[in-house]
């Protein structure tokens, strides 16, 4: 009796001892095939707090697995069910399961992109982070432009021209809070190192001055070789106490009121912005300068340059004279008027 048993055990066991082999062996084979759900690669989000019951449910819905069980024995076996990263990741169909595991223990999620544009306003710039799906949108339409500023941390601060013009890369999920937190410093950190070189004798009082004849810039000209010549005039016109007389401060002024038409009467409203009628610079800065702005506002061109008309085709016309300023004026704005500056009121 007691033999019998014995065989009856040695039997059971080798068969557990089959079947073991044969599961492990079928689950191994079925990690190393590719998953090939198709030819184009998938983006999958795994939430936070997901258990891996779940997230081998969603991959099997979604397609991208076949069978669920075999995805759990095999994560459970290697230890890889712990540790998976909450994200969004790109599948491509040639990875194996395995390797699929492994995925979501990198954290390697998929990284969107928004670009903040030179020129921007700071409400053009909220359109844009408004219009990104992509984001966590936190903060609400109906927030002034102080609230976001707390909101940021940043309470005091006037947010015109604040952040840096870039592209930034962000995770799916981000805030738009940790967004705008990002650009801000990066802003605060180029203007502050960019600060340290600039050249001797400028008429600035702080990096904050120097943002806001950027922002000038920016608004003045889109031609790079331009911005150090814009940056000559505007730096000479300030030494010499004259009056800046850029269009684009004026319009930034008029706000709403601008209609796309600079009008002679636009010129004599009394704005904090008006650099036709106050010396000096404006109060904050005008739009979101790019670094190339900024470095030409800290390394202005030398020159005798006081005045500069637009032509028509985006370059400018400079004059280191009123006269051919007005003769520049008369020959390149016949028929309308454009931005340019120094003394065409």
């Amino acid at each position: 009796m007691r033999a019998t048993l014995l065989k009856l055990g040695a039997a059971a066991l080798l068969l557990v001892v089959v079947l073991f082999t044969w599961l492990a062996f079928h689950v191994h084979r079925a990690t190393e095939q590719p998953l090939a759900f198709g030819s184009e690669v998938l983006h999958h989000i795994i939430r936070p707090g997901s258990s891996f019951s779940d997230i081998a449910g969603e991959l099997e819905d979604a397609g991208i697995i076949s069978d669920r069980r075999v995805l759990e024995i095999y994560a459970r076996w290697s230890g890889l069910a712990n540790g998976v990263r909450a994200g969004e990741y790109a599948i491509d169909p040639a990875l194996t399961p395995r390797e699929l595991l492994m995925l979501f223990h990198s954290g390697k999620v998929v990284q969107h992109s928004l670009t903040l544009v030179e020129g921007w306003t700071f409400d053009e710039m909220l359109d844009a982070l408004r219009a990104t799906p992509e984001l966590d949108h936190t903060l609400g339409r109906d927030l002034g432009h102080s609230e976001i500023m707390r909101e940021l941390g940043y309470e005091d601060v006037h947010p015109e021209g604040r952040f840096l013009a870039d592209t930034y890369h962000f995770p799916r999920g981000t805030s738009d809070v940790a967004f705008l937190r990002r650009a801000y410093r990066s802003m605060q950190e180029f203007l502050d190192e960019a600060w340290e070189s600039r050249d001797p004798d400028l008429p600035y009082d702080s990096p904050e001055d120097a943002l806001v004849v950027a922002s000038i810039i920016e608004k003045e000209t889109g031609k790079a070789e331009e911005r150090p010549r814009i940056a000559g005039v505007l730096v000479r016109r300030l030494k010499k106490r004259m009056r800046l007389e850029v269009d684009p401060t004026v319009i930034y002024g008029l706000g709403d009121e601008f209609d796309g038409n600079l009008r002679k009467s636009d010129l004599r409203k009394d704005t904090p912005y008006n650099t036709y009628l106050h010396r000096g610079l404006p109060p904050t800065p005008i739009a979101m300068p790019g670094s190339a702005s900024i470095l030409a506002a800290l390394h202005p061109l030398a020159g005798d340059a006081l005045f500069f008309v637009a032509k028509g085709d985006g370059s400018h016309y400079f004059s280191a004279t009123y006269r051919e300023h007005l003769n520049a004026v008369a020959r390149y704005q016949t028929t309308s008027r454009s931005r340019n500056t120094g003394g065409d009121s």
